[in-house]
């Protein structure tokens, strides 16, 4: 289901900072209404996979933390 505001988000995506936990939730939201007709359970799974890859395309891990992809 759709996130209301960040402090909802599962706790893997917490550990974000801010912005990549608001682009998370912005892409996350956005893909659960495009996917609505795939079923409950791929359209989570769907949007999920969909907000880890908007992170990704400016964040990414580095010793267990995350950084912006420029830095």
């Amino acid at each position: 289901m759709p996130y209301d505001s960040i402090y909802d988000l599962p706790p893997a995506v917490r550990r974000l900072p801010a912005h990549g936990q608001e682009i998370f939730r912005a892409a996350f939201n956005a893909a659960w209404e495009s996917y609505a007709d795939r079923g409950e359970r791929a359209q989570e799974e769907i949007a999920h996979r969909v907000a880890w890859a908007a992170v990704k395309r400016r964040y990414r891990k580095v010793r267990g933390g995350w950084i912006e992809a420029g830095a």
